[in-house]
């Protein structure tokens, strides 16, 4: 009968090493099979490769999603620094002994871009404001205390973590945890009908979800579902079809309530500059370029209102033609020693001033409706009411 051994591993981990070699020696295994995608398997194997096409990042979009992605890699790379243990070491080590040993190799797990698609796309705002949040605190506080990594592979202590993390982002779970286990629960039965001893290495994190699954494969959700995009819930025409009646109506109330011209040029004014102001000041944060702050702002009034467009686009456009990203920043990013030196890689700048023009951006809208009535000075019952009840009337005289 065939037989498939899972070995649970901390990822940056010299004990993991020596595990995995002696697993091999031990079990003997006719295939093994390693917690790793085509992507992950090329860049462990040769180093991350060059960078994707400025304009194909641009297209994307998805700017927070990159910065997160980044993030996550260079945590996981400096705790591997502070240890001695390259990130994937274990996965590499399982790789060499099994072709030092003529042992073929399988890769079973999710394509990295759909489990950071999915990962992104399932989570609510909640969930990754405060996963952002979380990472930028594990940036600042990045060099503290030191960590006992072999304690990542001892399964109550991974029970333990496992827990914080789905109350702290279930839906971020069910993408990174749940779904993966599944996709290689899937991946290792294949390898079971076609080999007689199966040795699997994933992270400790995977390792009972895996085996609940090899032994209830009844409960184990179709391979479509676990690979199939994520559409993201339609908050973007939301919230900008929202901010379009806002402040549509409030010009309109202002024009009809008899408010006078300069209330409706101070309107129109503090629109331009504080959604300007705040979209300039976090491509400045992010460290980008003056010129690129006065493109932000200068577009940010009009982006604001159009579902479609986003400040960051055109703030990135400008940082690229400047800092020029070259082919082999993405291998850069991956390999940079400090979250300082990935900020001064082009590319990561690039994407950078992206996201927080956008955030800024996004955060001028909001102070606007909060604080323009204050600003001009009005009691914004009394102009609204006056306003849509003088237009109601001129529509009145009109059809009537």
């Amino acid at each position: 009968m065939a037989e498939i051994q899972i070995i649970g591993t901390a990822h940056v981990s010299q004990k993991s090493i020596d595990e995995v070699r002696a697993a091999i020696a031990g079990f003997k295994p006719d295939v093994v099979a390693v917690e790793l995608d085509p992507a992950r398997y090329a860049a462990l194997k040769t180093g991350p490769g060059d960078s994707p096409e400025i304009n194909e990042v641009l297209k994307r979009g998805d700017f927070t999603q990159l910065i997160v992605q980044w993030v996550l890699a260079y945590l996981q790379r400096r705790i591997g620094m502070d240890t001695g243990i390259l990130p994937g070491a274990e996965m590499l080590a399982a790789i060499e002994e099994a072709e030092a040993q003529g042992i073929p190799v399988a890769l079973i797990d999710r394509d990295i871009r759909i489990t950071l698609m999915r990962f992104w796309r399932m989570m609510t705002l909640w969930e990754k404001l405060k996963i952002i949040y979380a990472l930028v605190v594990s940036v600042i506080g990045i060099g503290g205390e030191e960590i006992d990594v072999d304690l990542f592979t001892d399964q109550d202590v991974v029970s333990a973590a496992l827990m914080e993390f789905r109350r702290f982002s279930p839906n971020g779970a069910a993408a990174l945890i749940d779904e993966r286990d599944a996709y290689i629960a899937h991946k290792l039965i294949a390898l079971k009908a076609r080999h007689e001893r199966v040795l699997a290495v994933a992270g400790a994190g995977h390792v009972q979800g895996i085996s609940r699954l090899l032994a209830e494969p009844q409960a184990l959700p179709p391979m479509g579902d676990l690979t199939a995009e994520v559409k993201s819930p339609p908050w973007k025409w939301v919230l900008g079809g929202a901010v379009i009646i806002f402040f549509g109506t409030l010009i309109t109330a202002i024009i009809f309530s008899g408010a006078g011209l300069d209330v409706l040029l101070a309107a129109l004014l503090y629109w331009v500059l504080i959604n300007g102001l705040l979209s300039a000041g976090f491509t400045l944060l992010a460290g980008g370029h003056p010129l690129s702050a006065i493109t932000a702002f200068s577009v940010s009034w009009m982006t604001s209102l159009n579902p479609l467009l986003a400040a960051g686009w055109f703030a990135a456009i400008v940082e690229a033609k400047i800092r020029k990203p070259g082919a082999d920043d993405f291998r850069k990013i991956f390999e940079a020693d400090s979250f300082e030196e990935m900020r001064k890689i082009p590319l990561f700048r690039v994407v950078l001033v992206a996201a927080l023009a956008n955030i800024g951006s996004t955060i001028g809208t909001f102070a606007y409706f909060i604080f323009i009535f204050p600003f001009l000075g009005i009691d914004p019952g009394v102009l609204i009411a006056t306003g849509i009840g003088n237009l109601w009337n001129a529509l009145q005289g009109v059809f009537m």
